[in-house]
This record gives C-alpha cells, structure tokens and sequence, in this order.
C-alpha cells in the first residue's frame, strides 16, 4: 500500500514550482521539464500535465512563482527604503539575485531563444503590480516604472553577459551593481537625510572609494 501523502491541487502545484526552481538554479532552465519536475517530487508526469498541460506551461507557471517572489522581496526592502532603514543596494542586490543566483536572467533568455516569449508575461505582470501597489501617486509610480525598467534590463544583462563584459573592459565583477546603485539613488524616493548619509556612506564603501 502506499503510504505517500496525498496533496491538495494546490499544495500539489506549490510543490511541484519549488521542484522546478531547484532544477532551474542547480541544472539550468533547459532541464526544467515535466519528467524531472515529476521525478523530483514523486509524482507522475500525467499529474504534471494536469497541472501545466505541458513544459512550455510549466516554465510559465514557474515565470509567475518567480516574479511574484521577487517582487514581494522588492516590496518590503522599498518600504524599508522610505522608511528610513533600507538601502537601493539592497534592493540592487535582491534584483540582481533574483535574475543571477535564482535563475530567472537565464529562465528568460532560454524561453526568448525557444520562441516561448509570452511565458514572460506573468513576471512582467508581478513587477507592473507591484510598481502600482506601491506608487503613492502618477508621478511617484511614473519614476517606479523608470526606476524599475532601468534595474531589471541591468539585471538581465549582468546574468547573461555580465560577467564577461566586465572582464573585458577591466572592470571588477560586480562593478555593474555599483552602477545601478547610484542610478537608483537618483530615481527612488528616499528615506529622511539621515538614511541617505548612511546609504551614501555604504555606497561609497562599497565602490572602494
């Protein structure tokens, strides 16, 4: 008799998209398929098909787990900002994870090249919600959009050529991110002055100055 524990569809699905991610960040998006997914959580692949109806759903669904991650983590570290306590490095560095360490930067270029484009939508749509959520007025959610467009094309393109960029302009690795912090300081609103002395502070030590 088996003794596996039965899930709810949903528990199921969550289940099934933290798989998924743990394949995206140790073996690369191309080996996010539903025989893996299914294998790593013991399940079968017709129970995968239900739930994605196919590898191109999956990698969407897990398009959407990503954005809305991220930008729930984007959200509380701009509301730490406002407040007084939070810096644009680390909101800098919690975007620039997200598409490096997380996979999402090598997620999107993989369904871009395999013409699945649209599977982008649901991390387009998590990050104009949470620019919309958080955008106190027009103005302030005109410079969210700004603000928020500059840092995740930065992101992108450090995950996917970065790395290499920098070494052939002689410029240490994470000099990218040295550059997106100070754009930011200058697009999102701030805390008091006080939080921006200390922000400089950091910003200026971590550029080595």
């Amino acid at each position: 008799m088996s003794t596996r524990k039965r899930l709810s569809p949903a528990d199921s699905r969550r289940v099934a998209l933290q798989a998924a991610r743990e394949i995206l960040i140790d073996c690369g998006p191309q080996a996010v398929t539903l025989k893996a997914v299914a294998a790593r959580v013991g399940r079968t692949h017709s129970n995968l098909l239900h739930h994605f109806g196919s590898a191109a759903g999956l990698q969407k669904a897990l398009a959407g787990h990503l954005g809305q991650t991220v930008c729930a983590t984007i959200e509380d570290a701009v509301s730490a900002r406002r407040a007084g306590i939070g810096s644009a490095r680390e909101i800098v560095d919690l975007v620039f994870d997200a598409f490096d360490r997380e996979g999402a930067g090598a997620l999107a270029s993989w369904m871009t090249i395999s013409g699945n484009e649209d599977a982008l939508d649901p991390i387009f749509d998590a990050i104009h919600t949470l620019v919309e959520r958080i955008g106190s007025d027009d103005n302030e959610c005109v410079v969210l959009r700004e603000a928020t467009m500059l840092l995740v094309l930065q992101a992108l393109g450090q995950a996917t050529i970065g790395t290499s960029l920098a070494d052939s302009l002689d410029l240490p690795p994470g000099h990218a991110r040295d550059l997106a912090t100070r754009q930011l300081e200058l697009l999102l609103p701030r805390g008091n002055g006080q939080s921006e002395m200390r922000e400089r502070e950091v910003t200026t030590s971590a550029a080595g100055v």
